[in-house]
């Protein structure tokens, strides 16, 4: 693994503000790094900020506050059109819902050549089919997909022409922003299996956003555990599973079903509330337990957990 990150973020905030007296902290002080080839994972529950985070670092959203570097370049504030022309190649997005991100009036070729369109990255007519053709074998279809609509597909063949207009432009990086949880079990696994395969041919890497637990940790190298916008564990695949520091990341493992009926009568799902923890996540810090795992807390609650 290289030593340089594709992409750091640093005290990465995200609010929206409802009124004049309100404001919804979606994303607060969160800092993670994701180096060239691997998949980091970022689970939580529903409206924790994980989705926020993705379109934070793909510029859908203005960060609040906070520092975003992609591949060396400086891209949370302002940027130049150059350097938003470079973000737009080599960074790409796969939604959650793969029949409300594609164009219903529009073919399955012209949906997934939108990119080469829009950068000129084809010659002639003949050269943008060919890529069209390639992109769509990558990922399972057949070259008579091109020429169907949206609603002429299924659902894992709609989402694998999601994963196909991202992969067209041979992206850095790839945000997947629950891009399985709407998709069956079975085909849940075909996708995963796909991206995996396809990660292996063109090294890219992965922000997996997700709240399956069991996929996240089959698919991630790194894994980071979001709750209500702050980022409380980070660490190794290994790290978190067989030695989770948190109490919501106990909670989170102890809720993963155990696919032996004999063992599973016997599991007890650990419960974990905020308001009655006693923990306060705006005053808590990043503290390194071993290796690369790091641990939101303050010193007192932090040797309560270790003790």
């Amino acid at each position: 693994m290289s030593e340089t990150p594709i992409l750091e973020v640093n005290g990465l905030k995200q609010y929206f503000k409802v009124n004049r007296k309100y404001t919804v902290k979606a994303v607060d002080d969160v800092s993670f790094k994701i180096y060239p080839g691997e998949t980091y994972g970022l689970v939580g529950e529903s409206g924790s900020g994980k989705s926020t985070i993705g379109r934070a670092i793909i510029r859908l959203y203005n960060p609040t506050a906070g520092s975003i570097v992609f591949d060396g370049k400086e891209i949370s504030g302002r940027i130049s059109k150059e350097d938003n022309q470079f973000l737009r190649i080599n960074m790409q997005m796969i939604f959650q819902d793969p029949m409300a991100c594609l164009n219903p009036r529009q073919k399955i070729s012209d949906i997934i050549a939108q990119g080469l369109d829009i950068h000129k990255a084809y010659r002639s007519p003949q050269e943008r089919a060919a890529k069209v053709a390639g992109i769509l074998a990558k990922v399972g279809l057949s070259p008579e997909h091109a020429s169907r609509y949206p609603h002429q597909l299924s659902g894992g063949q709609r989402q694998r022409v999601g994963i196909a207009r991202a992969l067209i432009m041979n992206p850095k990086l790839v945000i997947a922003d629950e891009c399985i949880s709407a998709l069956d079990v079975s085909i849940q696994a075909q996708v995963v299996n796909l991206m995996k395969d396809i990660q292996e041919e063109t090294k890219s890497s992965y922000l997996f956003v997700a709240h399956d637990l069991s996929m996240v940790k089959y698919i991630s190298d790194r894994i980071g555990v979001l709750h209500l916008g702050h980022l409380l564990e980070t660490g190794t695949n290994e790290e978190i599973f067989s030695n989770p520091v948190h109490p919501y990341t106990k909670s989170l493992i102890s809720a993963i079903p155990i696919p032996n009926p004999k063992v599973e009568r016997g599991r007890v799902a650990e419960s974990y509330d905020y308001k009655t923890s006693g923990i306060d996540y705006g005053k808590g810090k990043m503290k390194l337990v071993s290796g690369q795992h790091y641990v939101r807390a303050t010193e007192q609650e932090y040797l309560e957990w270790t003790s």
